[in-house]
């Protein structure tokens, strides 16, 4: 399953927010920004408590690509 974080820089661009300021609000560990950044799944537990910080829905943050889609 590939999933694509691009909605979440986006998002973090609009916000003026960088990636220590969203690991320190949403509460994640440095690990969890690493697997962002690398367009890795991360558990649903960081996902929600990014949406928490960002007052988002899932959606807005997370695009699924499928298997057979190239990521770019």
């Amino acid at each position: 399953m590939a999933v694509r974080y691009n909605k979440l820089w986006k998002m973090m661009i609009d916000k003026d927010m960088n990636k220590t300021q969203l690991r320190k609000a949403a509460q994640i560990s440095t690990n969890a920004i690493a697997k962002l950044s690398k367009n890795e799944q991360i558990s649903m537990d960081t996902l929600t408590k990014i949406c928490d910080a960002l007052q988002c829905d899932i959606g807005d943050i997370v695009e699924y690509v499928g298997d057979n889609k190239e990521q770019k």
